[in-house]
C-alpha cells in the first residue's frame, strides 16, 4: 500500500478527476490525501443525475472548456473513491 500512497502523494497540487462510487464525479486540485479522506480544492462536484451526458463526456467537456468550480473545497471519504487520475491523463479516444 505504501507504493500506491506514494503515487497518490505525487498527485497533490495537481488537477485531478475523482470518480466516486455514487453518481458523482469531482474535478479540481488535489489538496490533501490521507488514510481516511481526500480534499479537492477549486472543485466541481457534479451529480451525473443532473445531466443527460455520460461521465466521460462531462469530463471531456470540462477538459476542453475548463472546470466549472462550484466548491472552494470538498472533503471526500477515501472509501467512496473508485479512481483518481490526473486531468492531463484523461483521454476521450
Amino acid at each position: 500500500m505504501a507504493a500506491m500512497d506514494d503515487v497518490l502523494e505525487r498527485m497533490v497540487g495537481q488537477m485531478v478527476i475523482v470518480d466516486l462510487e455514487s453518481p458523482y464525479v469531482c474535478l479540481g486540485r488535489l489538496e490533501l490525501i490521507n488514510e481516511r479522506y481526500i480534499v479537492v480544492a477549486d472543485a466541481d462536484l457534479h451529480d451525473m443525475r443532473d445531466s443527460d451526458t455520460t461521465r466521460e463526456n462531462y469530463i471531456a467537456e470540462s477538459v476542453f472548456t475548463g472546470i466549472k468550480r462550484n466548491r472552494k473545497r470538498v472533503v471526500i471519504l477515501r472509501n467512496q473513491v473508485v479512481a483518481i487520475s490526473r486531468l492531463e491523463d484523461f483521454t476521450d479516444s
